[in-house]
């Protein structure tokens, strides 16, 4: 087994025991509000960017523990919007390095069998020049494997939650909490990579947002390979062709850029864009 098969296979077995550590036995989250000096309890934001830091900061301890165990040094980001959220350095090898980045969403009230999706990272300088130290901990390209440690969850309805309400600490079991249902996956991040933006004009790749694909990591790529998700990543919008109007375009899509190279495209897996 190589490192980064025993990685995997020891993140993945750590991310079967996490929902139960961070729930309550009828699958709320354990977290259920913050409290001040005088012991008065107030319930968090829904906000899924509040709902993600407070989860990291909930996992950040039995992730040390898991580094520990298996001889690793935890080292995180030194800035808010640097990749990866924590890097795994061998004690042994520090050659051997790991990076791991917390995805979190919430599964369609109207579709659950779909989640809102997310970003997997910049497609920006660090992930085209490799040795780049920019907005990253270590240069891309030193890393064995880049690895989502994903969380999907139920969001609680709206008119269960009051922001605006002290409740004191003896009423702590009776508050609901803000997210229920706790799934966690690991995954490649290519493996569960879209062939699409994340987020608007920002230079950030898309996830699929199937549940059932994400958790089996059946990506669009994952029938081609990491290969085909570095280059076509690091070539998006670069590299034109030509219409049938005769006017050139920017390659945007993954079809359009194996057809582009001369490869397969009976490997895209297209089911992923299924609504």
């Amino acid at each position: 087994m190589t490192p980064k098969e025993k990685f995997r296979s020891d993140l993945r077995t750590l991310a079967a025991t996490l929902s139960k550590e961070i729930s309550t036995k009828d699958g709320q989250w354990s977290v259920k509000g913050f409290i001040d000096a005088y012991k008065n309890v107030y319930t968090i934001s829904s906000d899924m960017k509040i709902v993600s830091k407070i989860l990291e900061i909930h996992l950040f301890p039995t992730l040390l523990a898991f580094a520990t165990k298996n001889n690793y040094a935890l080292v995180l980001a030194e800035h808010q919007n640097h990749y990866p959220d924590v890097s795994f350095v061998s004690k042994d090898d520090e050659s051997i390095k790991f990076a791991v980045d917390f995805k979190t969403t919430y599964r369609q009230p109207k579709k659950p069998w779909l989640c809102n999706g997310f970003t997997l990272g910049s497609f920006g300088k660090y992930f085209v020049e490799r040795t780049s130290t920019k907005n990253i901990r270590f240069p891309y390209n030193s890393y064995a494997g880049h690895f989502c440690l994903g969380i999907i969850y139920d969001r609680a309805l709206e008119a269960t939650i009051d922001e605006t309400k002290a409740f004191p600490i003896e009423k702590l079991q009776s508050i609901t909490s803000v997210i229920s249902n706790i799934e966690f996956f690991v995954a490649e991040k290519w493996q569960i990579a879209s062939d699409k933006k994340g987020s608007g004009n920002t230079a950030n790749i898309g996830s699929i947002n199937r549940i059932s694909d994400i958790i089996a990591g059946n990506g669009m790529f994952a029938n081609l390979g990491e290969k085909w998700f570095d280059e076509y990543w690091m070539n998006f919008g670069k590299i034109n062709r030509e219409t049938t109007k005769g006017k050139p375009e920017p390659i945007t899509t993954l079809k359009d850029y194996i057809e582009f190279k001369g490869g397969d495209v009976s490997l895209i897996v297209k089911k992923n864009n299924r609504k």
